[in-house]
């Protein structure tokens, strides 16, 4: 008898949920880096008859498994990339199943599960009653989500009407941190603003804009700070900005793709007083809240706004509410914020802050253990970065990174700033342990000790 569609779907839903539990299983042991010796193999050519199932999930587990970077364990510290949870994998691997479409026709129950997350998140980051926003896929996204928004609001408040395009329109002005995250850049430029008018603004000896060299600032402005440094984790003064703009009538953004966190944690809070004055804010649960990839978060106190700038509309489609659709770029997506619903459920608020402070302390130990073996760390740890460098010999951090990463024992990148060659040690993985921070030290000094 033919086995029907659903049960084949089932046993292959099993099947890569076998292998994948497999592969989890043995990240302690293996190696961090990846082997990209045979990916050729990933390439047979496409073959005239389709390969059956079992043939493709066994090729994509050997090959494909080891050529993966063990970024889902606890020794990996490169580019603010966070693990998962275990109830968001698992959630992430029931949504497969479910594939639902992210809108109240085709998915109410996931669309529950996000807007309770953004609640949860408003309230957790204590940010203004009335914020809403949407899931996209990264701070990419979000940020080019929000600056549409903040541009169209300025424009409309001058006059210049959404829908009207940008030809006419009068020129607004973008106020930026000297260190703002490329990303943000990116999405100015998406938006169809100018990133070479760009007013920088100087930061200080930690990586956070000075409010004292601030332009005078319009109407006309919007100015775009950071919560989280990229190399140094601080948070520019956005309670003194905040002022600056409500008096002005200038729009705040904030980008806070992992640092946004650090406003859960009393320990580290402190940075981010004033953040809900603020007019829109990024941050990711893929990175510290530790969501399966991607769960960008764009968050607005003008959230009707936000819905003007987004919103569809079309004749087959009903009137909705509510429709994730009509706040950000994407129509057709993923149920992404449920696994984020899941995370939190999981956490809790106590686990939330426990989670945080956790990044906080190894950072902590990790800037103290590096000074220890004669490295240098120029700044204060404000959460969960660290840069590190050299004093005598920078151009041996370069050499150290490579032969970290060829030991297999961790994996973290190298970086520049203000001028210093280095290499930057990111604590965002929930699974990270003490005995990993450890083999971490370890392999840096034996690396230092071989090289230098």
């Amino acid at each position: 008898m033919k086995t029907k569609p659903l049960e084949r779907q089932a046993e292959a839903f099993s099947n890569g949920a076998a292998r994948g539990a497999a592969y989890l299983q043995g990240l302690s042991d293996r190696s961090v880096d990846a082997d990209t010796a045979r990916l050729g193999q990933l390439d047979p050519g496409l073959p005239a008859e389709g390969m059956e199932v079992e043939t493709v999930l066994e090729l994509m587990e050997t090959i494909g498994g080891e050529g993966t970077v063990a970024s889902a364990g606890g020794r990996y510290f490169g580019y603010v990339v966070g693990g998962a949870l275990p109830a968001a994998s698992g959630a992430r691997a029931l949504l497969s199943a479910w594939d639902q479409v992210a809108d109240s026709l085709t998915g109410p129950s996931v669309i529950k599960m996000e807007e309770t997350a953004l609640s949860w998140i408003v309230d957790l980051m204590q940010l203004p009653s009335g914020t809403s926003g949407a899931f996209t896929s990264g701070a990419t996204m979000a940020n080019m989500t929000l600056l549409v928004t903040a541009r169209d609001t300025l424009l409309s408040r001058l006059g210049h009407p959404r829908g009207k395009g940008l030809f006419t329109a009068p020129k607004l002005r973008v106020v930026a941190s000297a260190e703002i995250h490329a990303t943000v850049l990116k999405s100015v430029r998406m938006a169809g603003l100018s990133s070479e008018d760009i007013e920088w603004v100087a930061v200080d000896e930690q990586g956070r804009l000075r409010a004292d060299a601030m332009p005078l600032l319009d109407n006309r402005t919007i100015v775009l700070c950071q919560a989280g440094n990229v190399c140094t984790g601080a948070s520019d003064p956005v309670g003194e900005l905040a002022a600056m703009c409500r008096e002005t009538g200038a729009w705040l953004h904030v980008d806070g793709a992992f640092g946004l966190w650090a406003r859960t944690a009393e320990e580290i809070s402190a940075s981010l007083d004033g953040l809900e004055g603020a007019d829109s804010w990024v941050v990711d649960a893929h990175k510290t809240l530790n969501t399966p990839y991607d769960a960008g978060i764009a968050l607005c106190r003008h959230p009707e706004e936000m819905q003007a700038s987004m919103s569809i509309g079309a004749q087959y489609l009903p009137a909705t509410h509510p429709n994730p659709a009509n706040r950000a770029p994407e129509f057709s997506r993923s149920a992404r914020g449920a696994e984020t619903w899941a995370a939190l459920l999981s956490l809790g608020r106590k686990g939330v802050v426990d989670l945080v402070t956790g990044f906080h302390h190894h950072a902590r130990r990790i800037a103290a253990e590096l000074e220890k073996i004669g490295f240098l760390v120029p700044h204060d740890v404000h959460f969960n970065q660290v840069f590190a460098t050299l004093p005598e010999n920078e151009d041996a951090c370069a050499r150290i990174v490579a032969h970290v990463q060829a030991s297999g024992e961790a994996w973290f990148g190298q970086a520049m700033w203000q001028g210093r060659k280095g290499f930057r040690i990111s604590v965002s993985n929930w699974s990270t342990s003490d005995k990993d921070v450890d083999r971490l030290i370890e392999a840096i000094r034996r690396a230092k000790d071989e090289l230098v």
